[in-house]
């Protein structure tokens, strides 16, 4: 997980090129043939945005799989270094250096930090819940930036959508159970993740964001490969691990050579991060976010699948209400959204780097 976020969308131009009998027959027929193509990329947008989380949601089970013997940046600086060598191949084919230019560079900056810690936060509630858990867990981040939209940014939150983020939240504690024996802290992970996602998606929606999806992707890129190093250099010598706390092992174990088949592994899970943040990427330009975006939903089941394959995980009985409330609530704030012909709140759900 983690991203590159485009807020306030809006419909995507198609480029519509009709057929000689449809030029030669007027109005009808080409009315047709452009509904058609709406039609097609409506199919292509969805077919990839599924198959990007199906690549994206095996990328985070990989990264579960090998939490328990090596730290956190250590596999983010191979998963950044794979992707940004991808992504650049991307940049040079979209135009070369020219696309990176930026109008504003501390704006990428305090983005990619952010989309940073919504990784790193994410990550190590993964490192100690089960990963359908956690990943229901972040999906509270679209609740967020309904529940920030008021203070922020100004807009008005009717009754529907307070009760939607309410409903939210309630399946998140129904998850967390605070107060009881079965509260675990680490569950706060994810949902602080889901509040630095937000945040970024305020930020970005407040000042705007005019770059191509491979430069935003580039630069977060960057972002991670800087912080990635700067923690290695810090504490990878391991001097501050040893509390014995599965998230905080994850994130300050000593650094050490991979074994050739883990090696291999941050490697995939590098370049599945690239291939599905392209994806993605893809999916939103077809198409229309409103269209999409609730199929990154896809995420929790999948997630619930790859924790039992490779885990042997299943949510327990409280868990599986708390998953319905939270991805009910955020499905209802995608259909009030369209329903009421209003930009998405969010581009996306899910931090992915892209």
């Amino acid at each position: 997980m983690s991203g590159s976020a485009f807020l306030h969308l809006t419909r995507p131009r198609m480029e519509l090129r009709l057929t000689p009998s449809a030029e030669r027959a007027g109005g009808v027929i080409g009315e047709h043939d452009m509904r058609q193509a709406g039609f097609d990329n409506r199919v292509l947008g969805i077919a990839a945005i599924v198959a990007a989380i199906i690549v994206l949601s095996a990328q985070d089970a990989f990264i579960k799989a090998i939490s328990t013997d090596y730290p956190l940046h250590e596999i983010i600086l191979v998963r950044a270094f794979v992707a940004l060598l991808l992504i650049s191949l991307i940049v040079r084919w979209e135009g070369g250096l020219s696309t990176l230019k930026s109008a504003t560079p501390g704006l990428q900056a305090l983005r990619g930090l952010l989309i940073v810690a919504a990784n790193s936060f994410f990550f190590l509630g993964l490192a100690a819940l089960p990963l359908a858990e956690s990943v229901a867990i972040f999906f509270i981040a679209p609740l967020f930036i309904t529940a920030l939209a008021a203070p922020v940014l100004g807009e008005r939150i009717g009754l529907y959508r307070w009760s939607a983020v309410c409903i939210g939240f309630l399946g998140v504690l129904v998850m967390v159970r605070p107060g009881t024996d079965a509260f675990r802290p680490e569950a706060f992970f994810p949902v602080c993740a889901a509040l630095a996602y937000a945040m970024m998606q305020m930020l970005t929606r407040r000042l705007g964001v005019t770059s191509k999806a491979s430069a935003l992707a580039f630069y977060i890129q960057i972002a991670f490969l800087i912080v990635s190093l700067t923690v290695g250099l810090i504490a990878g010598d391991g001097r501050f691990a040893g509390s014995g706390h599965p998230s905080m092992e994850f994130l300050l174990r000593a650094w050490t050579w991979p074994a050739m088949p883990h090696l291999a592994l941050m490697i995939l899970i590098g370049g599945l991060s690239a291939v599905g943040s392209y994806m993605i990427s893809q999916a939103y330009r077809k198409t229309e976010a409103a269209v999409v975006a609730p199929f990154e939903y896809c995420a929790v089941p999948l997630s619930v699948i790859w924790g039992y394959v490779l885990f042997g995980e299943l949510p327990a009985g409280t868990a599986w209400v708390g998953m319905a409330l939270i991805v009910g609530a955020g499905l209802f704030l995608f259909y009030r959204e369209i329903r009421h012909g209003r930009p998405l709140a969010v581009e996306r759900p899910m931090p992915r780097n892209r």
